[in-house]
């Protein structure tokens, strides 16, 4: 018979290595029927993390999106890249990513205030990003008109594998986050133009 400990252990790797975005506490215990406490879960992980860690593997589990996942070690990030580039392009275009900048470091942000910031219009990108869950409306501004504001989700933070908002690169590294995108582009054969520039106030620019 299996030892029950072992079985936890396995069924919480299972559920994390099978879900397509970082799967919740609250989940994994609606799911198994499990009755753990956080720290538990927590243990669990760290302990499939030194396993891991002792036969060599490429991947640990992450915190990520107030949920956990599978995520590739750091120095494998350039190789899967190239696999994972066509992907990505198809996922976000330039100007869905720019706009998805803007509200990451804006929210609450209008379509007014995003199309002040890059000098074109969103509403494309906008109703794209929506679309696909990556923001979602949070309120209206206390303006004439009293516009729809805009802030990310949850889905946001998996795609970028961030545990938090808190953990928003600052915005001088938007450019950084830009660049790596056309990166991306190239590794797909997609070309693209140049990256926007930064104006010294940390806003998005269009470029001639």
């Amino acid at each position: 018979m299996q030892d029950p400990a072992r079985h936890i252990l396995q069924s919480i790797e299972a559920l994390i290595f099978a879900s397509e975005e970082a799967i919740t506490f609250q989940t994994i215990c609606q799911v198994t029927g499990f009755d753990l406490k956080y720290r538990d879960l927590e243990e669990i992980v760290e302990a499939l993390n030194r396993e891991y860690e002792a036969t060599g593997r490429t991947f640990r589990i992450h915190g990520i999106a107030g949920g956990f996942r599978f995520l590739s070690q750091p120095e494998h990030g350039d190789l899967i890249r190239k696999l994972l580039a066509p992907v990505i392009q198809r996922r976000l275009s330039r100007s869905m990513l720019e706009v998805l900048s803007v509200v990451a470091w804006h929210q609450p942000v209008t379509r007014g205030e995003i199309q002040q910031i890059r000098g074109v219009s969103p509403d494309y990108a906008i109703d794209r990003l929506l679309e696909r869950s990556l923001i979602e409306v949070r309120g209206r501004a206390d303006s004439p008109g009293r516009p729809l504001q805009y802030g990310t989700t949850r889905e946001f933070l998996d795609l970028f594998h961030l545990p938090s908002l808190k953990e928003l690169p600052k915005l001088r590294e938007i450019r950084e986050i830009l660049q790596e995108h056309e990166e991306q582009q190239y590794l797909s054969a997609a070309g693209g133009d140049e990256p926007p520039e930064i104006g010294q106030t940390g806003e998005l620019q269009e470029t001639e």
